[in-house]
């Protein structure tokens, strides 16, 4: 039970981070863009839903492909 505190203490921060540092780089965009703006991110925001569904049914997780990514480097060195 610790170790998913921990886990999940470690996911609400990064996507804490993200979003602070997303919000902080970009500008707000002038009024006329900001109807296409809305609509473009309605789509991609359904597209990263439905892609998060797929990835959550079938996998991999990201944090196994890290896990695998760090296993794997230490024998290259």
């Amino acid at each position: 039970m610790t170790r998913m505190e921990r886990d999940l203490g470690i996911s609400v921060e990064m996507l804490a981070v993200f979003v602070r540092h997303w919000l902080a780089t970009n500008p707000p965009l002038p009024e006329p863009a900001q109807a296409a703006a809305r609509a473009q991110a309605g789509e991609r925001y359904d597209a990263f839903v439905a892609a998060l569904g797929r990835r959550l049914a079938k996998g991999p997780k990201v944090r196994e492909e890290i896990s695998d990514d760090i296993v794997g480097g230490q024998g290259a060195e």
